[in-house]
This record gives C-alpha cells, structure tokens and sequence, in this order.
C-alpha cells in the first residue's frame, strides 16, 4: 500500500502496524482512511503531504469535537468505535515513540458497538450452497470449467469446513496442507498459527481440486505457491473474485443474495455449539483472541434450542 504522507511520524506508526503489529492489508487500509480523515478535517487536504503535522494541537477538547462531528454524521456505531480506535492507536504509537506526553483520544467513550446476530444458514442450505458450483459451471461454455467449479467447491468447503475467513482460505499455501492428517496451517489476524480440520467432504474437494490443477497443467512447484489460483494470471486468487462468483451461486441456487463467505463461517460455530460442542473449543478453531467474541455464538444456539422446544414439546403449544 503506497502512502501519500511526508510526515515521519505517520509513516513510521504505517510501518509499525505492517510489521510489528502484523495488521492485515484490509486493517491496515482502515486505518489509512481513518487517518487520512482526521487529518482534512483538522488540517485541510493539503496537509496529508506535509512534511510534518502538528500533531501536539490535539487537545482532549479538540479529540472530543472531533468524535462528535462523527456521531453527527451518523455514521454506525460499529465504524464510530473503528475510527475511535484508530486515532487512538496512533497517539499511543506517539507516546511510545515519546513524541507525544498525552493521548487526547485514550478515554473518550463512543457509543457501544452494536452486536446483531448473524445470519446462519441452516445444514440443507450448507449442504445446497457447497454443492453450486459444479451444476452452475456444467451450463457455462468454457474449456476450464471443471477447474473452475472443483476450485470454488474446494474453498467454500474448507471456510465451513475448518470455520476460516475467507483471506485465510485464500492465504493458503500448499505446505499448509496436511491430507494424510486432514488439517491445515492457518495463521489469522496477527499472523497467529492454529489448526483447522478437514471433514471428509472438504478433504474430498481439494482431492479432487488437485486433480483438476494436474489435469490442466497447473502442477505447483513450490512448498510457498498459493494452492488457489486465478487462471487468467496464474496469481492467488483474490477475495473479490470468489465473493463474484458465489453470488452467482447464490442466485443459480436460489439462496438469499447477502449470505456472504463469513456467513459460513458462523454457520460452522454455531452448527459445533448445537452439536454440543463447549465455548472454549469453538473459540480456538475459529482463532478468537478473546472468549466474549464467541459467546455471540451460544445466543443463536440458545435461540435455536428454544425454537426446537416450542416447536416440540407439547406443553410448549398454545
């Protein structure tokens, strides 16, 4: 990601999320946009290329105008609390770097995130979803349609499989893969290493994924070569392109349009917590660093076992 800033200090604190923090790209674009707001809001558009900012003006009365123009903009709460943050960590970066004494941003309170319940795609629409791309790319005119359709199959498989993100399913390299074992390497936010696991139907899809590659020429000659490729440049598949076509499948399959990869994602947790499976293990495969993230997950089951028993139980009948 180029940077249009001269100020040191900015360039510094970009360098530090990318590689002491570890930010992802995604995180790290945030960031950036956040930053780059506060500063045409304080400064004007021609400071971004400044040579220096005078960072030390921010006072707490100047970081608490700020944070309400942006309540009055009625932005959500959720990209409110993001952009809190952001200018948070950038004042810490100062302190840490003693270029600045205080943090003008550390205690002022935003409104608290808001925490809706998402969607979850019951087993037979999984089962309707994961199965779509070989009957879409069968009606397509195409020679590399069985690549296509084992390659997409392949990868929504592993996300509800292993209950990946979908960069994580993409960042996959063919010396994170462990057939023999049915697991995978993934390293998450913050580059943290876990271990996702195969089910036999996902285990089945890169098999046969893997056959389509070797078939098409497309044999990896290395241990670091991305095992999901774009064709048309033989480069790692970007998320844009998979959210493309499953949109596509969506529609072939008559599923609602805004079921996204990360709704299969909440699928597999709370689909693990209806099964019986305890909190503090579904919080270590989906890799969340904190417990309350997941618990989320046990309202949805909690609902779901109340619908069960109104449904059920002949004492639940009106």
């Amino acid at each position: 990601m180029d940077l249009p800033f001269k100020d040191n200090a900015l360039l510094a604190f970009f360098k530090y999320l990318k590689t002491e923090k570890n930010f992802s790209l995604h995180t790290q674009k945030a960031y950036f946009f956040d930053i780059v707001e506060f500063i045409t809001q304080t400064w004007g558009d021609e400071a971004i290329e400044a040579q220096s900012l005078a960072w030390k003006q921010i006072d707490k009365n100047a970081a608490k105008g700020y944070i309400f123009s942006l309540q009055e903009s009625k932005i959500s709460k959720n990209t409110l609390l993001r952009k809190c943050s952001s200018l948070r960590s950038l004042y810490n970066f100062f302190q840490r770097e003693e270029l600045q004494s205080t943090n003008p941003f550390q205690d002022i309170k935003a409104a608290k995130k808001d925490k809706s319940l998402p969607l979850i795609l019951s087993r037979e629409d999984i089962s309707t979803l994961l199965s779509s791309p070989a009957p879409y790319w069968a009606q397509k005119k195409g020679k590399n349609n069985d690549f296509m359709a084992s390659r997409d199959a392949a990868i929504l498989e592993i996300i509800y499989s292993g209950g990946l993100r979908i960069q994580e399913a993409l960042d996959i390299n063919f010396d994170q893969i462990n057939l023999e074992e049915s697991t995978l390497k993934i390293f998450g936010k913050g580059k943290k290493q876990r271990t996702a696991y195969l089910g036999n139907p996902a285990k089945q899809a890169l098999e046969q994924y893997f056959a389509c590659r070797k078939n098409a020429e497309l044999n990896w000659t290395s241990a670091n070569d991305p095992v999901f490729i774009n064709l048309k440049d033989l480069k790692r598949l970007s998320a844009r392109s998979i959210q493309r076509n499953l949109k596509a499948y969506l529609q072939s399959c008559q599923l609602p349009p805004d079921i996204t990869p990360h709704k299969l994602r909440h699928s597999f947790a709370t689909h693990l917590l209806d099964a019986g499976a305890d909190l503090r293990s579904v919080q270590e495969l989906l890799g969340h660093e904190n417990l309350s993230t997941t618990q989320i997950y046990t309202h949805i089951s909690t609902d779901r076992l109340l619908q069960a028993y109104d449904q059920a139980h002949p004492h639940a009948q009106s």
